[in-house]
């Protein structure tokens, strides 16, 4: 019997604008998956709860301060890469302070539901596009 993989647990947010536009944050050169399209989040630290994660890598990745009550969870991604199994609640916000801003080298781009799977993302993401496109419409 294979080892089992290691589970990798990250959260990420849907960001809704006032148009009805998702975020979407491009990785950056140097990391893994590079030039792919992802929405924003990040690793749950140990002792963390997947809202504090978000809230935490928001206000670090984009400069954005969220509020907890502003978090709703839509759905989730599970998925097997080759080293190890991903587990990637996704949350939907629409209400945060501030304007989202590239912190860590990445490029940003506001895209409507219909567009989102235009865009390359990686494996994980792409069955999260339906429940995103059915909340908030084409």
């Amino acid at each position: 019997m294979a080892d089992p993989l290691k589970l990798l647990l990250v959260v990420a947010v849907a960001l809704v604008d006032p148009d009805g536009r998702v975020l979407l944050a491009q990785r950056p050169p140097g990391k893994t998956l590079a030039g792919l399209w992802e929405f924003p989040g990040g690793k749950i630290e140990p002792g963390e709860r997947p809202e504090e994660t978000l809230i935490r890598e928001l206000a670090e990745e984009l400069g954005i301060t969220v509020k907890e009550a502003c978090l709703a969870p839509l759905t989730f991604a599970s998925h097997a890469y080759e080293n190890f199994h991903l587990l990637m609640p996704l949350y939907v916000c629409r209400r945060w302070e501030g304007f989202a801003q590239p912190r860590e080298g990445q490029a940003l781009k506001w895209v409507r539901p219909r567009d989102l799977a235009s865009y390359p993302m990686p494996p994980a993401d792409l069955p999260l596009l339906p429940a995103i496109v059915d909340l908030l419409g084409p």
